[in-house]
């Protein structure tokens, strides 16, 4: 077996566990309102800082990469979880709430959960990178929905202080796999990468000086912003950090609301899987207008769903959705701007993307606190996913021509 492979499961373990803490703010939120007395608009505030400081942290760990390697910055990463977790479960104070567990919990995870699966799919693997990066974007989405049951559970049963000390263990735990299996190329095994012509080498992976300075300038590099923009809006702001919460309102338990994230998060790892393997084989942009598409019109029928069996077909083909953007959004940065630039060029896709998230979690708060539900934020993100598949399908992928490094 080609030995990137065993690199693919190490990074999918830490993409997996990393961002499922990103999970905590909507696992918790209702538990935390509970237990301090802060509003939801408040609280959101915590989600909203590390939201952006997660998506802001992937151009820099894109630069940090391309001259530290990922193994380095990953074992960064996981260090600054770990502590910024220890630190969130014993606050008391909105500020220091905001600080450790908005800005220092999302850097931890923004180190990561953007760039490294892009860097390691693009250093190790020419032949079967869609799939790769339908693994690595099934593993951040996934670990998001899968910890939401595991969260909310010990949230309710003990306190959402525990539920943090728990991500804080589950964190310190990558230390070892990563410390011991994770490489930054192939040339350190004296390989190539996986199905690479002669001469593609680690030096040739590289990003080119002023990439961004040019990719700044293409329509294209801003269709992908604004498309990534709402992706980010209608999954991880909107649905990842307001739907046990909405559930709630429509009558359903938080553990209930819970384990059907689980379940979208089981069918999110095989929908992007799936869109990894469709990303191979077919046009990306049409995906894209399918995905998006999908996505909104089921977010606007959400706001009608109160019983287990609607919930339920609600949870499985959302969850086929969730992250299905991902694999052809990477392949499209690799299209349009190379292969050796994808990791840095996504880096700052991926941050428009948590701008989105940023945003969506702020907003949907304060509209359950203003108008007493959530049905006005999913009819407005039910639309604005319709249009983003249409910029999306609006995409020329003429590609860059590459210097060779």
């Amino acid at each position: 077996m080609y030995p990137g492979w065993y690199i693919v499961g190490v990074t999918a373990l830490v993409l997996l566990i990393t961002a499922g803490s990103r999970s905590a703010p909507g696992a918790l939120l209702v538990e935390m309102e509970l237990d301090t007395g802060w509003s939801k608009t408040s609280l959101s505030i915590s989600a909203a800082i590390g939201l952006l400081v997660y998506g802001a942290g992937g151009p820099f760990a894109g630069a940090l990469m391309g001259r530290l390697g990922p193994r380095r910055v990953t074992l960064v990463s996981i260090v600054v979880t770990t502590v910024s977790m220890v630190v969130a479960s014993q606050v008391q104070s909105l500020g220091l709430l905001h600080l450790f567990f908005g800005f220092f919990a999302g850097l931890g995870a923004g180190l990561v959960a953007s760039v490294l699966g892009a860097v390691v799919a693009t250093r190790w693997f020419v032949a079967r990178r869609g799939l790769v990066l339908g693994i690595f974007g099934a593993s951040v989405s996934a670990g998001q929905l899968i910890f939401f049951p595991l969260l909310t559970k010990v949230g309710v049963e003990t306190s959402w202080r525990t539920a943090l000390g728990l991500v804080a263990v589950l964190s310190a735990v990558l230390l070892v796999p990563a410390f011991l299996w994770l490489r930054d190329s192939p040339a350190e095994l004296d390989l190539v990468p996986l199905g690479a012509v002669a001469g593609e080498t680690e030096s040739s992976l590289a990003p080119e000086a002023g990439v961004m300075s040019r990719a700044v300038r293409r329509p294209e590099f801003w269709l992908l912003v604004t498309t990534f923009f709402v992706c980010g809006a209608t999954s991880n702001g909107l649905v990842g950090q307001h739907f046990i919460s909405h559930a709630a309102d429509h009558g359903f338990t938080q553990v209930t609301a819970a384990n059907w994230l689980a379940v979208m998060g089981v069918f999110n790892f095989i929908g992007t899987i799936g869109s990894g393997w469709l990303t191979d084989r077919y046009d990306p942009r049409k995906l894209l207008l399918a995905y998006y598409g999908f996505r909104g019109v089921s977010l606007l029928f959400l706001p009608l769903i109160h019983d287990n069996l609607s919930i339920g077909l609600f949870s499985v083909l959302f969850g086929l959705d969730y992250i299905a953007t991902v694999p052809p959004t990477i392949a499209l940065c690799a299209d349009l701007f190379g292969n050796r630039n994808a990791g840095l060029v996504y880096g700052w896709v991926f941050a428009a993307h948590q701008v989105g998230a940023a945003g969506a979690a702020w907003a949907a708060g304060a509209a359950r606190d203003g108008f007493g539900d959530y049905n006005a934020a999913f009819l407005a993100a039910g639309i604005i996913a319709i249009g983003a598949g249409i910029a999306a399908s609006m995409i020329r992928p003429v590609p860059e021509k590459v210097v060779p490094g």
